[in-house]
């Protein structure tokens, strides 16, 4: 199951794209990709989001009151580096465009209105291209474990990270004991 993030202030935009990505299969070369679909209007809360739980794919207008998309996808970058990005926007920026692909390392910007069609090609192959990455970084960090650079601790870390972000973040107390809660 792979878990898309949407992001826009419109609800209506939430709206049409769960309903387009929940009906039309998104399938590529051969590969199927059924979709758990999580939507914000919010890009704080879909941050909060991101920093418990695995997104493979987040999708984010560019324009949004709160925060604009490049910041957003800057800052689930952060939390979550292996996750795709693709910016969905109205305004055909250069700027936006130039920073989304320095900054938050985008995977696609796609415009508004989109098509049907391209749009769920686009998540469909930043899903594929995902998958290839991950299991290139798999077999990386196999190659150096065998060669001792990596020790089997740090391969655990790693697996266990992607799988809950943020779980291998430890918050130490000045006594030495773990804080659960900052408060």
């Amino acid at each position: 199951m792979s878990t898309i993030i949407l992001v826009d202030d419109e609800t209506g935009v939430l709206n049409a794209l769960r309903r387009l990505l929940m009906r039309t299969p998104c399938t590529y070369v051969g590969q199927v990709f059924p979709l758990e679909i999580e939507t914000f209007s919010d890009p704080t809360d879909a941050l909060e989001y991101v920093r418990h739980h695995t997104a493979d794919l987040i999708i984010s207008d560019y324009r949004m009151p709160q925060m604009d998309g490049v910041a957003f996808l800057k800052a689930c970058r952060e939390i979550q580096p292996d996750s795709a990005r693709i910016i969905l926007s109205g305004y055909a920026d250069l700027n936006a465009l130039i920073g989304g692909i320095n900054e938050a390392q985008i995977y696609r910007f796609l415009s508004k209105p989109w098509n049907d069609y391209e749009l769920v090609s686009a998540v469909a192959t930043a899903l594929a291209y995902r998958n290839l990455q991950l299991e290139n970084q798999r077999l990386a960090d196999q190659v150096r474990l065998q060669q001792g650079v990596l020790t089997a601790e740090d391969v655990e870390r790693k697996r266990l990270e992607e799988l809950e972000p943020g779980i291998t973040q430890v918050k130490w107390g000045p006594d030495g004991s773990v804080l659960l809660d900052e408060d």
